[in-house]
């Protein structure tokens, strides 16, 4: 039955994407126009019987809805932190909920960044406060002088290539690990000469619940291949339990997970993907061996946890 219950109206709204911070708190030099609002994040917090709803409008601030009735419980935005995304484009935005017993919880956010690394990072951990007004809300989960629950693209990655960014098109969490199934911008491939074509790499970004700091962050190539073809560009994803008959056919259990995904020939044309694609599943067990792999490989020495947007920075294993 799709009979509409509710309806809650997140724009147009009148805004200018130069001003910093949203002009409903601080007057703006830039002159405002009707902005289409883009939905770019919608999330249920079940603890809270919420919705977060996050646009494209005012930097990216978000809005708390009641589940019940849609009524609006809060809008944070008067802190940089309120601010999650202001990249005019849906379905590169992704978050997962962490619900702390006893405890605070987490909102994990993958955005990107559309060259402005001064103000948005593109992976943080925010706290998720049960009052909306709350002026810790979205607020980093650990912050001093030298580091915070947040990873940065660096300005020279952007120098070097100003196109450079990150889409994060599926998240999840299991057992102790977020996961996010990100598109990005091939550093190796790609020529820093803007004119030059452009090549995209599809990645599984992993990172602990526990580490406020970050520093267990990894990422992995992911792909397929059928009939010689690759296909590299990740479209959507969505993990989930196997039925019987798949499960027999895998030689696998019912209770295991498997992240189905759907990915476009090539590496090129992000925006526009070749209509030739492909459904592939990997299971979670999978992923996580390869992780533990390449990890244990570097503990061995026989490898690093570079990260080629990182310009080939070395990461502690």
């Amino acid at each position: 039955n799709l009979t509409l219950l509710r309806t809650h109206v997140t724009g147009p709204v009148e805004d200018n994407e130069k001003c910093y911070p949203p002009p409903s708190v601080q007057s703006c030099p830039h002159g405002l126009v009707t902005t289409n609002n883009v939905n770019k994040l919608l999330l249920v917090d079940y603890s809270g019987n919420r919705l977060i709803a996050c646009g494209s409008a005012s930097q990216g601030i978000c809005q708390f809805l009641r589940l019940d009735d849609l009524f609006k419980l809060g809008e944070p935005h008067h802190r940089k932190e309120h601010y999650l995304s202001s990249v005019n484009e849906s379905g590169t935005m992704s978050g997962v909920i962490i619900e702390v017993l006893n405890g605070q919880n987490k909102l994990f956010i993958g955005t990107p960044i559309d060259g402005k690394s001064e103000y948005f990072p593109t992976l943080s951990s925010r706290k998720l406060m049960a009052n909306e007004e709350n002026a810790e809300m979205f607020g980093f989960v650990y912050q001093d002088e030298f580091v915070s629950s947040q990873l940065k693209i660096p300005s020279d990655t952007l120098s070097k290539f100003p196109t450079f960014d990150i889409y994060y098109i599926y998240s999840f969490s299991s057992e102790q690990f977020v996961y996010y199934l990100t598109l990005q911008l091939d550093t190796q491939l790609t020529s820093p000469d803007s004119t030059g074509e452009q090549f995209f790499t599809s990645k599984i970004v992993r990172l602990c619940v526990d580490d406020p700091k970050f520093y267990s962050y990894v990422e992995f190539p992911i792909g397929c291949v059928q009939d010689g073809i690759e296909y590299r560009l990740i479209q959507d994803a969505y993990l989930t339990k196997p039925g019987k008959a798949l499960a027999k056919y895998l030689g696998i259990s019912e209770r295991e997970d498997i992240l189905f995904t759907i990915f476009s020939q090539g590496q090129k044309n992000r925006v526009k993907p070749p209509k030739e694609s492909v459904l592939c599943l990997f299971t979670l067990k999978k992923i996580k061996d390869k992780i533990k792999e390449r990890i244990q490989s570097c503990y061995r020495g026989e490898g690093k946890l570079s990260l080629p947007w990182l310009l080939n920075k070395e990461l502690g294993c």
